[in-house]
Protein backbone atom coordinates (compact mmCIF):
# COMPACT_ATOMS: atom_id res chain seq x y z
CA UNK A 1 0.00 0.00 0.00
CA UNK A 2 2.98 2.69 0.29
CA UNK A 3 3.32 2.49 -3.29
CA UNK A 4 -0.04 3.03 -4.14
CA UNK A 5 -0.76 6.50 -5.62
CA UNK A 6 -2.34 9.25 -3.67
CA UNK A 7 -5.14 10.96 -5.16
CA UNK A 8 -5.66 14.49 -4.97
CA UNK A 9 -7.26 14.69 -1.78
CA UNK A 10 -4.39 13.03 0.07
CA UNK A 11 -6.70 9.46 -0.01
CA UNK A 12 -5.47 6.57 -1.55
CA UNK A 13 -6.21 6.03 -5.05
CA UNK A 14 -8.06 3.06 -6.52
CA UNK A 15 -5.75 1.06 -8.82
CA UNK A 16 -6.69 1.76 -12.44
CA UNK A 17 -5.92 -0.95 -15.20
CA UNK A 18 -3.40 0.02 -17.80
CA UNK A 19 -0.48 2.24 -18.58
CA UNK A 20 -2.09 5.53 -18.26
CA UNK A 21 -5.32 7.62 -18.15
CA UNK A 22 -7.30 7.01 -21.26
CA UNK A 23 -5.31 4.34 -22.66
CA UNK A 24 -6.93 0.75 -22.72
CA UNK A 25 -5.85 -2.23 -20.04
CA UNK A 26 -3.18 -3.90 -21.49
CA UNK A 27 -4.13 -6.51 -23.74
CA UNK A 28 -7.79 -5.40 -24.34
CA UNK A 29 -8.15 -3.26 -27.78
CA UNK A 30 -11.22 -1.96 -28.07
CA UNK A 31 -12.53 -1.22 -31.78
CA UNK A 32 -15.04 1.36 -32.57
CA UNK A 33 -18.00 0.04 -34.06
CA UNK A 34 -19.17 2.11 -37.33
CA UNK A 35 -22.56 3.33 -36.99
CA UNK A 36 -24.90 2.77 -39.64
CA UNK A 37 -24.51 6.68 -40.87
CA UNK A 38 -20.52 5.63 -40.98
CA UNK A 39 -21.24 2.38 -43.21
CA UNK A 40 -23.68 4.65 -45.60
CA UNK A 41 -20.68 7.23 -46.29
CA UNK A 42 -18.13 4.17 -46.69
CA UNK A 43 -21.03 3.34 -49.26
CA UNK A 44 -20.59 6.63 -51.22
CA UNK A 45 -17.00 6.90 -51.26
CA UNK A 46 -16.65 3.32 -52.62
CA UNK A 47 -18.92 4.08 -55.26
CA UNK A 48 -17.74 7.55 -56.42
CA UNK A 49 -14.20 6.03 -56.51
CA UNK A 50 -14.99 2.98 -58.32
CA UNK A 51 -17.15 5.24 -60.60
CA UNK A 52 -13.98 7.49 -60.64
CA UNK A 53 -11.88 4.73 -61.63
CA UNK A 54 -14.23 3.61 -64.63
CA UNK A 55 -14.29 6.86 -66.30
CA UNK A 56 -10.46 6.77 -66.31
CA UNK A 57 -10.03 3.42 -66.94
CA UNK A 58 -13.19 2.74 -69.74
CA UNK A 59 -11.76 5.15 -72.20
CA UNK A 60 -7.94 3.39 -72.47
CA UNK A 61 -9.70 0.17 -72.52
CA UNK A 62 -12.32 1.33 -75.15
CA UNK A 63 -9.42 3.18 -77.75
CA UNK A 64 -7.60 -0.42 -77.14
CA UNK A 65 -10.08 -2.47 -78.54
CA UNK A 66 -11.49 0.10 -81.13
CA UNK A 67 -8.14 -0.15 -82.67
CA UNK A 68 -8.81 -4.16 -83.51
CA UNK A 69 -12.23 -4.70 -84.40
CA UNK A 70 -14.39 -4.10 -87.02
CA UNK A 71 -14.98 -0.37 -87.65
CA UNK A 72 -18.75 -0.60 -88.49
CA UNK A 73 -19.30 -2.22 -85.66
CA UNK A 74 -17.47 0.38 -83.35
CA UNK A 75 -19.60 3.63 -85.57
CA UNK A 76 -22.52 1.39 -84.93
CA UNK A 77 -22.15 1.24 -80.95
CA UNK A 78 -21.63 -2.35 -80.83
CA UNK A 79 -18.21 -2.34 -79.25
CA UNK A 80 -18.43 -1.37 -75.69
CA UNK A 81 -16.84 -4.02 -73.64
CA UNK A 82 -15.24 -6.31 -75.84
CA UNK A 83 -13.83 -6.75 -79.28
CA UNK A 84 -16.27 -7.18 -82.75
CA UNK A 85 -14.88 -8.63 -85.79
CA UNK A 86 -11.01 -8.70 -84.61
CA UNK A 87 -8.93 -7.64 -87.48
CA UNK A 88 -4.97 -5.95 -87.95
CA UNK A 89 -5.65 -3.69 -91.11
CA UNK A 90 -5.22 -0.96 -89.10
CA UNK A 91 -1.84 -2.13 -87.77
CA UNK A 92 -0.69 -3.43 -90.90
CA UNK A 93 -0.99 -0.27 -91.97
CA UNK A 94 0.52 1.92 -89.75
CA UNK A 95 3.60 -0.38 -89.30
CA UNK A 96 4.32 -1.22 -92.48
CA UNK A 97 4.88 2.49 -93.28
CA UNK A 98 8.59 2.80 -93.48
CA UNK A 99 8.17 6.31 -92.14
CA UNK A 100 6.73 5.21 -88.81
CA UNK A 101 10.38 3.26 -88.15
CA UNK A 102 11.97 6.97 -89.02
CA UNK A 103 9.97 8.80 -86.84
CA UNK A 104 10.75 6.30 -83.73
CA UNK A 105 14.14 6.45 -84.07
CA UNK A 106 14.20 10.25 -84.11
CA UNK A 107 11.67 10.92 -81.36
CA UNK A 108 13.43 8.40 -79.31
CA UNK A 109 17.11 9.83 -80.25
CA UNK A 110 15.46 13.70 -79.21
CA UNK A 111 14.23 12.21 -76.11
CA UNK A 112 17.12 11.09 -74.89
CA UNK A 113 19.32 13.10 -76.15
CA UNK A 114 17.16 16.27 -74.99
CA UNK A 115 16.50 14.17 -71.52
CA UNK A 116 20.19 13.90 -70.86
CA UNK A 117 20.96 17.69 -71.91
CA UNK A 118 18.33 18.94 -69.58
CA UNK A 119 18.85 17.06 -66.49
CA UNK A 120 22.67 18.05 -67.23
CA UNK A 121 21.50 21.74 -67.14
CA UNK A 122 18.83 21.61 -64.67
CA UNK A 123 19.94 19.85 -61.15
CA UNK A 124 23.32 22.20 -60.97
CA UNK A 125 21.00 25.19 -61.77
CA UNK A 126 18.68 23.48 -58.75
CA UNK A 127 21.65 22.86 -56.27
CA UNK A 128 23.54 26.36 -56.95
CA UNK A 129 19.21 28.14 -56.44
CA UNK A 130 18.98 25.89 -52.83
CA UNK A 131 22.19 27.14 -51.56
CA UNK A 132 21.61 30.11 -48.89
CA UNK A 133 25.34 31.50 -49.64
CA UNK A 134 24.70 32.00 -52.34
CA UNK A 135 23.71 35.85 -52.60
CA UNK A 136 22.26 36.41 -56.07
CA UNK A 137 19.73 33.23 -55.86
CA UNK A 138 16.69 36.04 -55.26
CA UNK A 139 17.16 38.07 -58.37
CA UNK A 140 18.00 34.92 -60.72
CA UNK A 141 15.30 33.17 -59.30
CA UNK A 142 13.04 36.53 -59.97
CA UNK A 143 14.76 36.25 -63.88
CA UNK A 144 13.85 32.39 -64.15
CA UNK A 145 9.98 33.50 -63.48
CA UNK A 146 9.53 35.86 -65.22
CA UNK A 147 10.27 33.88 -68.46
CA UNK A 148 7.50 31.72 -67.26
CA UNK A 149 4.83 34.65 -67.56
CA UNK A 150 6.03 36.56 -70.76
CA UNK A 151 8.05 35.34 -73.66
CA UNK A 152 8.24 36.90 -77.64
CA UNK A 153 5.63 34.88 -79.14
CA UNK A 154 6.20 32.14 -82.04
CA UNK A 155 7.62 34.77 -85.11
CA UNK A 156 10.27 36.39 -82.65
CA UNK A 157 10.99 32.43 -81.80
CA UNK A 158 11.29 31.53 -85.17
CA UNK A 159 13.82 34.19 -86.28
CA UNK A 160 15.56 33.57 -83.45
CA UNK A 161 15.67 29.70 -84.22
CA UNK A 162 16.49 30.71 -87.76
CA UNK A 163 19.49 33.22 -87.03
CA UNK A 164 20.57 29.96 -85.21
CA UNK A 165 20.79 28.24 -88.09
CA UNK A 166 18.78 25.79 -86.10
CA UNK A 167 16.16 25.35 -88.59
CA UNK A 168 15.76 21.55 -90.55
CA UNK A 169 18.40 20.37 -87.71
CA UNK A 170 17.72 17.75 -85.00
CA UNK A 171 18.86 20.33 -82.63
CA UNK A 172 15.73 22.73 -82.57
CA UNK A 173 14.11 19.57 -80.78
CA UNK A 174 16.50 19.83 -77.69
CA UNK A 175 18.46 22.93 -77.26
CA UNK A 176 15.06 25.96 -77.08
CA UNK A 177 13.79 23.43 -74.38
CA UNK A 178 17.19 22.62 -72.18
CA UNK A 179 16.11 24.22 -69.51
CA UNK A 180 12.30 24.43 -67.31
CA UNK A 181 12.23 26.62 -64.55
CA UNK A 182 9.27 24.55 -63.21
CA UNK A 183 10.76 21.60 -63.16
CA UNK A 184 14.37 23.59 -61.78
CA UNK A 185 12.19 24.80 -58.79
CA UNK A 186 10.61 21.20 -57.68
CA UNK A 187 14.31 20.03 -58.02
CA UNK A 188 15.35 23.02 -55.88
CA UNK A 189 12.42 22.33 -53.52
CA UNK A 190 13.74 19.03 -52.79
CA UNK A 191 17.33 19.79 -52.32
CA UNK A 192 16.36 22.15 -50.01
CA UNK A 193 13.74 19.81 -47.65
CA UNK A 194 15.44 16.65 -48.11
CA UNK A 195 19.12 16.78 -47.95
CA UNK A 196 20.72 17.71 -44.63
CA UNK A 197 22.58 20.94 -44.17
CA UNK A 198 24.71 18.78 -41.89
CA UNK A 199 25.90 17.22 -45.02
CA UNK A 200 27.50 19.45 -46.83
CA UNK A 201 29.10 20.38 -43.29
CA UNK A 202 30.95 17.15 -43.05
CA UNK A 203 31.36 17.41 -46.62
CA UNK A 204 33.47 20.61 -46.17
CA UNK A 205 35.54 18.69 -43.18
CA UNK A 206 36.52 16.22 -45.67
CA UNK A 207 38.05 18.60 -47.59
CA UNK A 208 35.26 18.71 -50.82
CA UNK A 209 34.29 21.65 -52.82
CA UNK A 210 30.61 22.30 -54.14
CA UNK A 211 30.99 20.20 -57.28
CA UNK A 212 32.32 17.33 -54.90
CA UNK A 213 29.44 17.53 -52.51
CA UNK A 214 26.94 17.49 -55.55
CA UNK A 215 28.38 14.90 -57.69
CA UNK A 216 29.30 12.66 -54.67
CA UNK A 217 26.75 13.27 -52.28
CA UNK A 218 23.77 15.31 -53.52
CA UNK A 219 23.15 13.24 -56.46
CA UNK A 220 23.40 9.82 -55.10
CA UNK A 221 20.54 10.89 -52.34
CA UNK A 222 18.50 12.46 -55.14
CA UNK A 223 17.19 9.24 -57.60
CA UNK A 224 13.76 10.22 -56.89
CA UNK A 225 13.59 13.79 -57.89
CA UNK A 226 15.74 12.87 -60.71
CA UNK A 227 13.47 10.09 -61.88
CA UNK A 228 10.65 12.88 -61.84
CA UNK A 229 12.02 15.48 -64.01
CA UNK A 230 13.66 12.93 -66.32
CA UNK A 231 10.08 11.68 -66.95
CA UNK A 232 8.65 14.88 -67.43
CA UNK A 233 11.53 16.03 -69.84
CA UNK A 234 11.04 12.44 -71.64
CA UNK A 235 7.21 13.14 -71.98
CA UNK A 236 7.63 16.46 -72.84
CA UNK A 237 10.01 15.57 -75.89
CA UNK A 238 8.13 12.43 -77.16
CA UNK A 239 4.77 14.05 -77.74
CA UNK A 240 6.33 17.21 -78.85
CA UNK A 241 4.64 17.64 -82.77
CA UNK A 242 4.92 21.50 -82.24
CA UNK A 243 8.54 21.75 -83.14
CA UNK A 244 8.61 19.29 -86.22
CA UNK A 245 5.57 21.39 -87.23
CA UNK A 246 7.16 24.80 -87.16
CA UNK A 247 10.57 24.58 -87.59
CA UNK A 248 11.27 21.41 -89.92
CA UNK A 249 10.96 20.58 -93.32
CA UNK A 250 13.08 17.44 -93.87
CA UNK A 251 11.20 14.39 -93.51
CA UNK A 252 13.60 12.26 -92.54
CA UNK A 253 13.82 14.32 -89.63
CA UNK A 254 10.37 14.48 -88.18
CA UNK A 255 9.17 12.67 -84.53
CA UNK A 256 6.94 10.30 -84.61
CA UNK A 257 3.68 12.25 -83.21
CA UNK A 258 4.38 14.34 -86.86
CA UNK A 259 4.31 10.89 -88.63
CA UNK A 260 1.33 9.88 -87.29
CA UNK A 261 -0.65 13.04 -87.94
CA UNK A 262 0.57 12.67 -91.50
CA UNK A 263 -0.62 9.33 -91.94
CA UNK A 264 -3.84 9.94 -90.41
CA UNK A 265 -4.59 13.18 -92.54
CA UNK A 266 -3.61 11.27 -95.49
CA UNK A 267 -6.08 8.48 -94.61
CA UNK A 268 -8.58 10.81 -94.27
CA UNK A 269 -8.06 12.33 -97.45
CA UNK A 270 -8.25 8.90 -99.07
CA UNK A 271 -11.72 8.08 -97.22
CA UNK A 272 -13.14 11.82 -98.56
CA UNK A 273 -12.00 10.65 -101.64
CA UNK A 274 -13.69 7.40 -102.01
CA UNK A 275 -16.60 8.18 -100.92
CA UNK A 276 -16.78 11.00 -103.38
CA UNK A 277 -16.32 8.73 -106.66
CA UNK A 278 -19.06 6.10 -104.91
CA UNK A 279 -16.62 3.57 -104.26
CA UNK A 280 -17.44 0.69 -101.20
CA UNK A 281 -17.28 2.29 -97.70
CA UNK A 282 -15.17 -0.48 -96.23
CA UNK A 283 -11.79 0.55 -97.08
CA UNK A 284 -12.07 4.08 -96.55
CA UNK A 285 -13.71 3.31 -92.96
CA UNK A 286 -10.97 0.76 -92.45
CA UNK A 287 -8.23 3.72 -93.13
CA UNK A 288 -10.11 6.19 -90.69
CA UNK A 289 -11.32 4.90 -87.82
CA UNK A 290 -9.07 1.73 -87.47
CA UNK A 291 -5.85 3.85 -87.93
CA UNK A 292 -7.33 6.56 -85.62
CA UNK A 293 -7.52 4.21 -82.93
CA UNK A 294 -4.29 2.84 -83.74
CA UNK A 295 -1.94 5.84 -83.70
CA UNK A 296 -3.02 6.47 -80.65
CA UNK A 297 -1.87 3.30 -79.33
CA UNK A 298 1.25 3.13 -81.42
CA UNK A 299 2.32 6.60 -80.06
CA UNK A 300 1.20 5.69 -76.08
CA UNK A 301 2.76 2.34 -75.64
CA UNK A 302 6.50 3.46 -74.99
CA UNK A 303 5.38 5.69 -72.32
CA UNK A 304 2.83 3.49 -70.66
CA UNK A 305 5.89 0.72 -70.34
CA UNK A 306 7.87 3.26 -69.01
CA UNK A 307 5.56 5.02 -66.29
CA UNK A 308 5.42 1.38 -64.04
CA UNK A 309 9.38 1.59 -64.21
CA UNK A 310 9.72 5.18 -62.45
CA UNK A 311 5.91 4.58 -60.56
CA UNK A 312 7.95 4.08 -56.82
CA UNK A 313 10.35 7.38 -57.33
CA UNK A 314 7.41 9.41 -58.77
CA UNK A 315 4.99 9.35 -55.66
CA UNK A 316 8.00 10.16 -53.74
CA UNK A 317 9.74 12.62 -55.58
CA UNK A 318 6.71 15.07 -56.43
CA UNK A 319 5.56 14.81 -52.63
CA UNK A 320 9.17 15.34 -50.57
CA UNK A 321 9.42 19.20 -49.61
CA UNK A 322 5.76 19.69 -49.94
CA UNK A 323 5.07 19.25 -46.59
CA UNK A 324 6.69 20.69 -43.67
CA UNK A 325 7.44 20.19 -40.47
Amino acid sequence: MANAPLSPTGTLAPKVEGDAVGTPPRGKHRMLKKTPGDRAVDIVIGVLIALILASVIYPLWFIVIASFSDPRAVATGQVTLLPQGIGFGGYELIMGDGRIWTGYRNTIIYAVVGTALNLLVTLPAAFAMSRREFKPRRIIMFLFAFTMFFGGGLIPSYLLIKQLGLLNSMWVFILPSAFSVFNMIIARSFFESSIPEELHDAAQIDGLSYFGYFLKIVLPLSSAIIAVIGLYYFVGHWNDFFTGLIYVRDQQLQPLQNVLQQILMANQSQQAAGGSIGQSSGDAQQFADQIKFGVIIVASVPLLVLYPLLQRYFNKGVMIGAVKG
